[in-house]
């Protein structure tokens, strides 16, 4: 494995508290991309369509998020790392069902999974302020998105509740 070319502009200290809350967080949003995109192609019921398109843009949020994280860990000298084997291993997310799920299911589940996502990033933004303002920054900005997208999810999930 090569040295890193890149140097971190704090100390080391400050370098492995932020690259590996930047680690944790990459692991959530590609996990969260790649549940939102299974729950998209084994959806099925009547609200299908509307599910399917909001479904598209937890997957854009997760992927533009995804990418700001990796490469704010690049740009501090640590190599991120988002193999299906390291996130496999290391998400915090719940796994998603397999096979088809009803559209009612796939949005309860989906909520969860967002809400879960918001639990394990507000912590990450108190740890790394101390270390690092400008990631600090880069996570609020992620978590405002997560909790709109949570909102949205759970207000979703809500209609399902109160057909049953």
């Amino acid at each position: 494995m090569m040295a890193t070319p890149i140097t971190s502009p704090f100390d080391h200290g400050a370098t492995e508290i932020t690259g590996r809350l930047l680690q944790e967080t990459l692991v959530d949003l590609v996990d969260l991309s790649l549940v939102a995109k299974q729950a998209h192609w084994n959806l099925v019921g009547k609200q299908f369509r509307d599910v399917h398109l909001h479904l598209d843009e937890l997957v854009d949020l997760a992927r533009e998020h995804a990418d700001n994280t990796a490469e704010r860990a690049a740009a501090i000298g640590v190599s991120p790392d988002g193999r299906s084997r390291t996130v496999g291993r290391d998400t915090g997310l719940p796994e998603y069902p397999q096979g088809y799920v009803s559209d009612a299911e796939t949005v309860l589940t989906v909520s969860r999974t967002v809400d879960t996502a918001v639990e394990r990033l507000r912590p990450r933004i108190d740890q790394v302020g101390k270390a690092d303002p400008l990631t600090e920054d880069l996570l609020i900005e992620l978590g405002r998105e997560l909790e709109k997208a949570r909102w949205m999810w759970q207000a979703q999930a809500a209609g399902f509740r109160s057909e049953s």
